[in-house]
């Protein structure tokens, strides 16, 4: 999906849009009610589940309703018609449309993972699995445009392969619905995140091949921004949040994949304890996940070599026009 296609999306689904966003000034609790418009649902973000099930946001004053929005084009359209207060997706939704010029365009204030998440599935097992071995291949890759996508892409790339000539993309299946698709026998490989990935591998549906995140390197994967105006004006509640987003890093980082499991099972009824803790090890062996909610102007830079490289960012965009650190430095520093 191009930049004007992506905001041609945002502004079609706005119309639609029927949330509403939540009262800042609190309730009769003093608690400030938030609305989060997630990207997905998935372990990818276990950080964030953890300061939801241990009462971090609570301890600072704060109520989440998380809405998943099921698409990073769509959490940019809540957050832009006032249908959320926090959006939670990849930085490259904020990137297009400071790249198209608007004034008014929402900031990055914290990091929550530092890589793709997604994993190449095939349908045989390769014990030494060579990229090479996906020549000639159609792979599902996710909706064009996106970040998972364009990480493939990149990594395609950088093995010597060519989409559209060494390699086959299939994006006419809709994120939610490639796993389906992939097990209904569409496509040779297909990128999914966890637990997704290890339900078909414990299923014998498919069978995990790379780490799409491993192998593309670094990058601002996900993370959470707001309109400038809401920034400005409720500070405080951003700072609870990042502080709150803070706790749940620390937490993951500190304590085992069991522990981590545990406590966020209650996010996940459908998946098993087994399952989840191994979908949450392999995460951290990776790096996947954010200690601290800081994005560093190097791995912003990364991201942005992809979108280029993917033909999606045709105008530099500055890292200090994105992103503000202000909170995630402050929530360390506590």
């Amino acid at each position: 999906m191009t930049k004007r296609k992506f905001l041609a999306v945002v502004m079609a689904v706005a119309v639609m849009c029927t949330v509403i966003t939540g009262c800042k000034n609190g309730n009769d609790n003093n608690l400030a009610k938030l609305t989060v418009s997630e990207v997905t649902h998935s372990v990818f973000y276990a950080p964030m589940y953890v300061a939801m099930h241990n009462g971090y946001f609570r301890e600072k004053g704060l109520e989440i309703n998380l809405v998943n929005a099921g698409g990073a084009d769509k959490v940019m359209t809540a957050l832009l018609t006032d249908g959320a207060d926090i959006g939670f997706a990849g930085p490259e939704a904020v990137i297009y449309v400071c790249a198209q010029g608007k004034e008014d365009y929402p900031r990055v204030f914290a990091q929550l993972t530092q890589c793709d998440g997604s994993f190449l599935v095939g349908r045989q097992p390769e014990e030494d699995f060579d990229w090479q071995n996906l020549r000639g291949s159609t792979i599902l890759p996710g909706r064009k445009g996106g970040i998972p996508y364009m990480t493939l892409m990149y990594c395609l790339n950088n093995n010597g392969m060519e989409v559209g000539k060494d390699v086959f993309f299939d994006d006419s299946i809709r994120f939610n619905a490639m796993t389906g698709a992939f097990v209904s026998g569409t496509g040779d490989y297909v990128t999914v995140f966890e637990p997704g990935a290890t339900d078909l591998e414990m299923q014998g549906k498919g069978y995990i091949l790379a780490s799409i995140g491993e192998e593309g390197g670094r990058v601002p994967y996900t993370t959470y921004f707001a309109n400038e105006d809401f920034i400005e004006n409720y500070p405080v509640i951003v700072q609870r949040f990042t502080d709150a987003i803070y706790k749940g890093q620390q937490f993951v980082a500190e304590n085992t994949a069991r522990t981590v499991a545990e406590i966020i099972a209650p996010s996940f009824p459908d998946t098993d304890m087994e399952s989840m803790t191994k979908v949450i090890q392999r995460y951290k062996d990776i790096g996947a996940y954010s200690e601290n909610g800081i994005m560093t102007e190097e791995d912003f830079n990364r991201l942005c070599d992809i979108l280029e490289n993917a033909g999606e960012l045709s105008a530099a965009v500055e890292f200090e026009a994105i992103v503000d650190n202000s909170f995630a430095r402050k929530s360390r520093q506590q």
